[in-house]
């Protein structure tokens, strides 16, 4: 998020100082641990202090799943009341327009504290929806959502994915036709993180089939109270149900719930996803599932840190760890820099998903059979959930498949892959395809 910093800025120390005396006056406090200069954002584990969870997709039923809701709901609302929800934010939508190193001294305040997380939903409606709409939307969007969804007063998801469209979202069918001054919605969508709580859904639409697939789309903000709207929550393996199937049946909008041009779905949906890919691998996911700590400091309990194998996986992870978060760190500094997000998001993304599964194989070393059998004993049987939940992450935000796909054109510079359909319009690219 770029910024717009035009008076003096404040003694980062002296910010730092009302950060945590804010923090200490309506947070609660996490043990004392070492956080070093380098990973201020991601502090030591102690072992067997605090919650051992580590699930990717969490197994909670809908009270439960409400509840941690509510509760984040309740942080974020204090946090944005104090002034520490926008802090890089332009002035002008709200924020305080400071420099990202601020938004770096208050998150290591902030991880000294036990902070509500909720899953996906809250992250999705904060660093997706809302930096869309701040990318796209106009003066009146930017004004009715961005301040409610950063304060999570509103929640909002993404209705990308279709059952019919796999990895290629540029083959959607949910079908935006103008009747007037309105809209009318038809189709269905899946796999919508969230969907069951959220208020508003953003919703990439084909309003015109007879143009090449990736010319025809439209964007919209959709009401999930509006008729039509109808969410059915999916049951996991891992046991929860935080994806949904969303079915739009005649839901009608008007033409002021738009989000950018006719015809600019698809840059409207690149932008978010690369946001959605910046956010998967940045250091609001660290908390997403286990990671290199988490497993070092099993390591260190169960008596195997010193085991050459062992180590070496450990050293492996750290440095994949590392590269990851160096990274992000260059993608954050060019939205910074007031860059739409690039191929970056793509590397981080791809990057944070192959240590997911790399966290996987180590912690099953680590722990063996404890992972496999509820004991009851902290930081051991938890660790399934993430083993059940990572290979999710190998299809959300873009398939791996389609991550090294943009690395190959716009980093490396190689070949498109032949596109057959590429210039031919999207309603003659289906019959061929069903032929």
């Amino acid at each position: 998020m770029s910024t717009d910093v035009t008076q003096d800025l404040p003694d980062l120390e002296q910010f730092r100082k009302e950060a945590r005396a804010w923090l200490e006056a309506n947070g609660e406090p996490l043990p004392v641990v070492e956080v070093t200069e380098t990973d201020e954002e991601d502090p030591s584990v102690v072992w067997g202090q605090g919650s051992d969870d580590v699930a990717v997709f969490h197994n909670l039923d809908e009270a439960e799943e409400q509840r941690r809701l509510l509760a984040c709901q309740r942080w974020q609302r204090l946090k944005f009341d104090a002034g520490y929800a926008m802090l890089n934010w332009p002035v002008a939508l709200g924020g305080r327009g400071l420099p990202n190193s601020y938004v770096r001294a208050y998150l290591a305040e902030e991880s000294r504290f036990s902070v509500p997380s909720a899953g996906e939903l809250p992250p999705t409606s904060m660093g997706l929806i809302a930096t869309t709409i701040a990318a796209f939307g106009t003066d009146e969007q930017q004004q009715r959502f961005i301040a409610p969804l950063m304060r999570q007063d509103i929640w909002g998801c993404q209705l990308f994915s279709e059952p019919s469209a796999g990895s290629d979202l540029a083959s959607l069918t949910t079908r935006a036709t103008r009747d007037g001054d309105e809209w009318v919605l038809n189709g269905q969508k899946v796999w919508t993180s969230g969907a069951m709580f959220a208020q508003w859904g953003l919703a990439i639409t084909r309003h015109d089939f007879d143009v090449p697939k990736h010319k025809g789309m439209t964007a919209f903000l959709v009401p999930f109270d509006a008729p039509g709207v109808e969410v059915r929550p999916i049951k996991q393996m891992s046991g929860g149900a935080n994806f949904n199937e969303v079915f739009l049946t005649d839901v009608r909008l008007p033409d002021s719930l738009r989000l950018g041009p006719v015809g600019e779905g698809w840059r409207v949906a690149l932008t978010c996803l690369g946001f959605e890919r910046d956010h998967s691998a940045g250091s609001s996911s660290a908390h997403t599932g286990g990671g290199y700590k988490q497993a070092l400091a099993a390591a260190q309990h169960f008596g195997v840190a010193g085991d050459p194998l062992v180590r070496q996986d450990l050293a492996d992870l750290y440095i994949q760890h590392k590269v990851a978060q160096f990274t992000n760190r260059r993608a954050a500094a060019a939205l910074k820099a007031g860059q739409t997000p690039g191929p970056e998001g793509s590397l981080g993304k791809l990057m944070w998903t192959a240590n997911m599964e790399r966290t996987s194989h180590v912690i099953s070393k680590i722990l063996g059979t404890r992972l496999v059998a509820d004991t009851g004993e902290w930081g051991t049987y938890a660790w399934s959930e993430h083993v059940l939940g990572a290979p999710g992450y190998k299809i959300a935000g873009g398939s791996d498949e389609i991550q090294r796909n943009i690395i190959g054109e716009r980093v490396l510079g190689l070949p498109a892959e032949p596109r057959v359909d590429k210039d031919l319009p999207f309603s003659e690219a289906q019959r061929a395809a069903r032929a």
